[in-house]
């Protein structure tokens, strides 16, 4: 086998990308984003996007998506390669970057053969690589289309200022099902998870004022909302529920608030997520009238 080489792109041939062969079964490719165009909004760049080649020719690529105004890039998004593992697994192991990997699949991926395979074989190069799973999540979508969800009056929702959703942050995070935020308070400790937790929702772009806690009538926390926008689209940032309310359901009024106030705000689609395993969340979005449209995998070095 030939040898191989293993580097960035150069400014002005980022159309080297496009010359892998694949069947956009899975990934961004599946999903139909434009390289080209979150490459001109800095989303994509020629010094984040990597490939391998044997004599010259591309047999994997890789790119790194980030903010505009990122120094590092946030996520590994885009990842394949043409049935050469050993040039795939190279190539993850010789770039530079350690954020995770998230692949993006249809919907129920593992009952369909042809995208199984698709899925597996990168996420086993990922593996052989050096990464591990973190987590399976549930990615959902509304639109007016699906009708606003009912929109309980069980709770009162005041804005507040960063010191207010910190503290609310570290009260949500206790004995909470999301594996990012697991991961982290068992690396770095709960007050450097909740601190992370709030950079992160300050990251969106979407207004700040936007941000609610919820409180009962008899003015106890119940938790806290964050609609938002991303780089593109209305998003859910970040539905949490105090430990001692949990059980009551307030993880659907708190999405059908922000659901309403993305709405109100002219919003065509709103965005959410949550893990697999947090059966209560994926129930709320569910009643919310909010449709699964994709499924998500997380590696991490």
């Amino acid at each position: 086998m030939t040898d191989l080489v293993i580097r960035p792109l150069r400014a002005g041939e980022e159309d080297r990308f496009f010359e892998l062969a694949d069947p956009a079964l899975v990934g961004m490719a599946w999903t139909g984003r434009d390289y080209r165009e979150l490459l001109s909004r800095h989303e994509y760049r020629p010094e984040w996007t990597w490939v391998a080649l044997r004599d010259e020719r591309v047999v994997a690529r890789a790119a790194w998506w980030g903010g505009p105004d990122d120094a590092d890039p946030i996520n590994l998004d885009w990842y394949d390669f043409d049935g050469d593992r050993e040039a795939a697994v190279a190539l993850l192991r010789g770039a530079p970057f350690t954020a995770e990997y998230c692949l993006v699949l249809p919907p129920a991926w593992r009952d369909h053969q042809a995208v199984a395979a698709e899925a597996e074989a990168r996420l086993g190069a990922a593996r052989e690589a050096g990464m591990r799973l973190l987590v399976e999540r549930i990615r959902f979508r509304w639109t007016p289309a699906d009708g606003l969800p009912v929109r309980p009056a069980r709770l009162e929702y005041r804005p507040c200022d960063d010191d207010a959703v910190l503290d609310a942050i570290r009260r949500v995070h206790v004995g909470t099902l999301d594996a990012h935020v697991r991961d982290q308070t068992a690396r770095e400790g709960a007050e450097a998870a909740a601190k992370e937790e709030l950079e992160i929702l300050k990251w969106f772009p979407g207004p700040r004022e936007w941000w609610r806690l919820a409180y009962t009538p008899a003015g106890e926390l119940a938790g806290l909302t964050v609609p938002s926008r991303n780089y593109a689209v209305p998003v859910i940032g970040l539905i949490g529920v105090v430990p001692e309310l949990r059980g009551h359901g307030y993880g659907y009024d708190l999405l059908a608030e922000a659901t309403h106030m993305l709405a109100e705000e002219g919003a065509e689609e709103v965005i959410g997520e949550t893990d697999f395993g947090n059966t209560p969340m994926a129930a709320a979005f569910h009643k919310a009238g909010y449709p699964v449209v994709q499924e998500r995998v997380f590696m991490k070095w």
